[in-house]
């Protein structure tokens, strides 16, 4: 769903600075910060509204809310002003979209295809939902002009664990490190 009025932007009453954009940060200025003076309008009424309708903001990630009812389970991702339902419940979600769509302007994009660059797959007989990331790994791969590059395996040892310690502790083998993509 498409919440139609993310973006008429609101006075804040209280201060806010944020970093300077990545991209945006100018040479010789670094230490300076943005002093925000609008918000995006509703995110907190959203987030007041989609709590009184029975959701829980997920700690981990403040822009995912969880319902659980006797009926299901239901996800709510909030992408700055885009929404997406996912639920073991039809009846729950329908519901839930008649009720955003009766608080809010929305538009229903109807079922998500894809979110973020990445591909959502269903297979409604089996009860699964998964995603694929081959779009998006094929843009990755155009950005650096490697999309004619032939795929290989990687052999990779059985069971083999990744962890932080492997990581290069000395400045001597992090700035070897810091070229490899």
């Amino acid at each position: 769903m498409d919440i139609k009025t993310a973006f008429l932007n609101g006075n804040l009453e209280e201060e806010i600075s944020v970093d300077q954009p990545i991209g945006f940060v100018l040479k010789g200025q670094e230490d300076k910060v943005c002093c925000l003076k609008r918000f995006i309008y509703g995110l907190k009424r959203f987030h007041e509204a989609i709590i009184s309708f029975g959701f829980t903001m997920v700690s981990e990630d403040h822009c995912v809310y969880v319902k659980r009812t006797t009926r299901g389970i239901m996800f709510l991702t909030l992408y700055v002003d885009d929404i997406l339902l996912v639920g073991n419940n039809l009846e729950m979600i329908n519901a839930t979209k008649q009720w955003l769509s009766s608080v809010f302007k929305m538009k229903d994009m109807g079922e998500a295809r894809y979110v973020l660059s990445v591909e959502i797959v269903r297979n409604r007989p089996k009860k699964l939902l998964g995603m694929c990331q081959e779009a998006y790994i094929k843009g990755i791969l155009e950005s650096f002009q490697m999309h004619y590059s032939k795929p290989v395996n990687t052999l990779v040892e059985k069971g083999l664990t990744l962890s932080l310690d492997q990581c290069p502790k000395t400045d001597q083998r992090k700035e070897r490190m810091r070229d490899v993509l």
